[in-house]
């Protein structure tokens, strides 16, 4: 980040910095808010809207106990992005001074701040003043502590009373950059000899997994453009190997698979590159399902891409069953926090209960067009039980042929250093997921 700086003056990364923490304010994805910025800027502006949406809850704090009433939104979001970088010299992308001059200095170039600029000063300097005891003062409160809304803490400790705390700082840590080799280009052990051609280390993770030792621009990649990699979380990398586990197809056939909420499209090029399948992928988003077919059209691959809802396959099924399903449901994704930090500020209590109503609908949906011996695969990217353990334990006594296999179950998310937050069968640095396989018993 600091070399960055060399080239683009810090003080407009701050108000990009600023815009995105305002776009997540008012419920807009820091992803979406991202397009909108200059592409110049945009790497740093990243880089800095990441540090401040993972130190949020302690900035926030601090904010209060500097001003009693809040500034202007403008003001308030550029205070906090900079109360945000700067409350801690450990970790800090740059020095408090330089900090303070450059958050100003943003203040001071932009018409919606100029008028808050010498209130922004007298904070951020009065924090430098009085940092011990502010820090101090903001630990009673575990939305500062933790960075996490309160009432997602209270759900983390009533759902993992034994792993909530380690959950959090796995959220709060760096997501590694993860890539899944295409088996029918190239092998994990030789693309990780290409990748140490260019002086990029990598270690091994699963059967087709490679994690990085440091992050890399992807398109550079060795490889990229011929299809021997995609991104892809190790824990995410389960769900096509889980579905396939076990299934057969009819003799001289093709196995027939649907992948349910495909998009962007990674399960269902993994299924692609495991089996000789045909696979039909819903999305019920048109750009989406484009997305699916520009992914598989770089890694050699060909499905049935089409727009659907997956709730109302009415719409698009031709009545054929499948062998298998893959139901990467939509949900609370927080499960991968630590890989889009403004997840956390975004959601509301009241989405886990909306969402896992979808997720019921989805699955008594598609249950019907897996034929017997079949195998449904659930899955979310969530760590709350809710849209986990609960909805799974609800399906199975609801449908008597359902028939509950040996499953992976709720993988919490790991930071790949220090402790172990759950026995899971994937080691290492992965996000948070949820895995149940059904399968379909003859009545």
């Amino acid at each position: 980040m600091q070399d960055t700086s060399t080239q683009i003056p810090l003080w407009r990364q701050l108000q990009g910095a600023a815009f995105l923490l305002m776009a997540v304010r008012s419920g807009r994805s820091m992803t979406a808010a991202l397009e909108d910025v200059d592409a110049a800027i945009r790497p740093g502006v990243q880089a800095l809207g990441f540090h401040a949406l993972r130190q949020l809850g302690r900035a926030e704090a601090l904010r209060q106990r500097l001003a009693s009433r809040p500034p202007p939104p403008e003001a308030d979001a550029l205070l906090c992005v900079a109360l945000a970088l700067v409350w801690t010299e450990e970790g800090a992308p740059y020095t408090a001074h330089t900090l303070v001059d450059q958050a100003v200095e943003a203040a001071k170039r932009s018409e919606d701040t100029r008028h808050q600029a010498s209130f922004i000063n007298g904070c951020l300097r009065r924090f430098l003043r009085d940092r011990e005891s502010l820090v101090a003062d903001t630990e009673k409160h575990p939305q500062a502590v933790w960075n996490h809304p309160q009432w997602w803490i209270d759900r983390l400790r009533k759902d993992h009373p034994a792993q909530w705390q380690a959950i959090l700082r796995a959220n709060n840590s760096r997501a590694p950059l993860t890539l899944r080799i295409n088996q029918r280009k190239t092998t994990p052990a030789l693309y990780q000899q290409a990748l140490a051609a260019i002086n990029t280390g990598a270690s091994l993770s699963g059967a087709q997994g490679l994690v990085l030792a440091s992050a890399q621009p992807v398109p550079s990649l060795p490889g990229y453009a011929e299809g021997h990699f995609s991104v892809q979380d190790a824990a995410a990398q389960l769900a096509a190997p889980l579905l396939l586990d076990g299934l057969e197809a009819r003799p001289g056939g093709r196995l027939r698979l649907l992948d349910a909420c495909a998009a962007p499209g990674g399960k269902t090029a993994h299924l692609l590159e495991l089996a000789d399948a045909d696979v039909t992928a819903i999305d019920i988003d048109a750009r989406r399902c484009e997305r699916i077919r520009q992914n598989l059209q770089r890694l050699g691959l060909q499905a049935d891409v089409r727009v659907g809802d997956a709730a109302r396959p009415d719409a698009w099924w031709d009545g054929q069953p499948y062998d298998g399903i893959l139901l990467d449901a939509p949900c609370t994704a927080s499960g991968i926090v630590r890989r889009h930090p403004d997840v956390r500020w975004l959601r509301r209590p009241s989405d886990i209960a909306q969402l896992a109503a979808l997720q019921r609908q989805l699955l008594e949906a598609l249950w019907p067009l897996l034929k017997p011996g079949g195998r449904l695969l659930y899955c979310t990217c969530s760590v709350f039980r809710a849209e986990g353990e609960q909805q799974a334990q609800t399906f199975v006594t609801h449908h008597k042929d359902a028939h509950f296999m040996p499953s992976p179950g709720h993988l919490l998310p790991q930071s790949g250093v220090g402790e172990t937050v759950f026995p899971d069968n994937l080691k290492g640095d992965h996000d948070g997921f949820y895995y149940a396989v059904f399968e379909k018993r003859s009545m």
